[in-house]
């Protein structure tokens, strides 16, 4: 098959691979109907996260065709049309029956490797390095997808792929992000980061009943596309968040900030972002967390600071005593999307929102390589990407 191959920093490559195959019997192989390129992907394109190998295929958020189940799966079967969560859950251990599906204890094989950076392991995810499981990815022709009587939620023949693609992935991570919130009427939420999880973010915060929702980015297109929904928005370029924060607020500051951004954030003139960039690029640290920083010290007292941008390492000169002081509370998670998937779903399903609306490129998957770059670079407008293996 077909598929896309991390051969190193900037360099995604089309090739051939074998073909994936029943390993255990709660397997499934999927088709690969619609793929995307998710934003902590250019985290792997730019050669930050450790654990990656050479050809390893990459790609998280995926959907498709059952076209061959395990002995031991009697939940899907051949033609069922599913999505399937980038989180791998075997459903039994402590934390998955709980509904903490990203901290499953037996789904990272290498778990052992992980717990030296981190302490523990949290789930293994598809095409995310071996520290977190060595799985192959889905951008790619098939799939194979473990546990698959647990993973995989079957889609209404109804909804066309992008309405449902990104279940797999960015609007539970997004609706998450607000839920964390812990949002009352009349709230109001900043979101720093407007590509495609701060998108499903700020959507998420009006659903859930923000009264207003501060959304901080430098990019045009993607500043255009949070104005559609009613968002207020900071080009961080050319205004002082904090000052016009503390504005908008009369001086108190926003009743909860989501950080959507995480360990790369654009390059600001600010004394702190420069910092981290000189430390990472001496190998004197592992993370930029300029926007968590901003994050806390815009956050009102006892207010909430929501994080579902991706970090790595250990992070510098964080204002914990701001938080401490000032009664912050402090969110965080991958994603357990196997908890939020039947409820988003309905919302899809009853109009109250179409997921597709972050699409802006559609392409064969042979042209993943370049629109790597493209998404990277935020050229051509290039919000979210969507790939067709098979096209």
């Amino acid at each position: 098959m077909k598929a896309l191959c991390w051969h190193g920093k900037y360099d995604v490559r089309y090739e051939t691979v074998p073909d994936p195959v029943i390993s255990d019997d709660r397997d499934a192989i999927i088709r690969v109907t619609s793929c995307a390129i998710c934003g902590s992907d250019l985290h792997l394109f730019n050669g930050i996260m450790p654990g990656m190998h050479e050809g390893d295929i990459l790609g998280h958020e995926t959907m498709g065709e059952v076209v061959e189940v395990g002995r031991g799966n009697k939940r899907l079967k051949v033609g069922d049309r599913v999505v399937v969560p980038f989180t791998i859950a075997c459903g039994e251990c402590f934390f998955c029956r709980r509904g903490y599906y990203s901290g499953c204890e037996n789904s990272n094989p290498n778990k052992d490797k992980v717990k030296k950076l981190w302490g523990n392991s949290p789930a293994g995810l598809f095409g995310y390095s071996h520290l977190l499981g060595g799985y192959a990815g889905g951008q790619a022709e098939f799939l194979r997808v473990p546990y698959a009587d647990i993973g995989p939620i079957k889609v209404p023949d109804g909804l066309s792929d992008e309405k449902v693609l990104f279940l797999s992935d960015i609007f539970p991570t997004g609706y998450m992000a607000a839920e964390f919130c812990d949002i009352h009427q009349g709230d109001t939420v900043a979101v720093w980061g407007c590509g495609p999880v701060g998108q499903f973010a700020i959507r998420s915060c009006f659903l859930l009943g923000a009264e207003r929702v501060i959304a901080i980015d430098t990019v045009p297109e993607r500043l255009a596309l949070a104005r559609t929904t009613g968002a207020q928005t900071v080009d961080f370029m050319q205004e002082d968040v904090y000052d016009v924060i503390q504005d908008m607020t009369r001086g108190r500051g926003a009743d909860a900030c989501i950080d959507a951004v995480g360990t790369e954030p654009h390059s600001t003139a600010s004394i702190d972002s420069i910092v981290d960039r000189l430390k990472v690029a001496t190998f004197m640290g592992t993370d930029q967390p300029h926007v968590l920083r901003q994050a806390i010290e815009c956050c009102r007292n006892f207010g909430v600071v929501s994080i579902v941008g991706v970090y790595g390492g250990y992070l510098d000169k964080i204002p914990f005593g701001s938080a401490i002081n000032r009664g912050l509370t402090i969110r965080m998670a991958q994603t357990p999307v196997q908890h939020y998937l039947p409820k988003l779903l309905r919302l899809i399903e009853e109009g109250k929102i179409d997921p597709s609306f972050v699409i802006t490129h559609s392409v064969p998957l042979s042209q993943g390589s370049e629109l790597y770059k493209t998404f990277r670079d935020k050229e051509d407008g290039c919000i979210k990407v969507v790939l067709q293996p098979h096209a």
